[in-house]
């Protein structure tokens, strides 16, 4: 991921990285990967699925998207993921962010009480 972040935003110095609080993202090992590539960690308030982007918008949509849906296989579930993200716009994505950003701001002016 580090090369492929290097190959696409080349001017970049620095990458910053929001996540969520779940296990695999805060265990010993994943923050010391991080320490050693050099990226900011952008700290996440636990139980704040609404300040994560994917919650907060991709993963939103795509839950409304599923219902009565069955799958048969890790192919299928692998395919309606690729097609969900492809059917998306950029502006999709971008309001997405845009609207992160504003609640971020909010947490951050009412001091973490939103």
């Amino acid at each position: 991921m580090q090369k492929a972040l290097k190959e696409i935003r080349p001017h970049r110095e620095k990458t910053t990285l929001l996540h969520d609080n779940a296990r695999p993202h805060t265990a010993k090992k994943t923050r010391e990967k991080l320490t050693e590539l050099n990226w900011n960690v952008l700290s996440h308030p636990p139980y704040s699925p609404d300040l994560a982007p994917t919650d907060f918008k991709l993963f939103r949509s795509m839950q409304n998207s599923l219902r009565g849906k069955e799958f048969r296989s890790v192919e299928e579930v692998e395919e309606f993921i690729r097609e969900s993200i492809a059917s998306k716009s950029s502006g999709f994505f971008v309001k997405g962010f845009t609207q992160l950003v504003e609640r971020w701001r909010e947490v951050i002016d009412r001091e973490g009480e939103y």
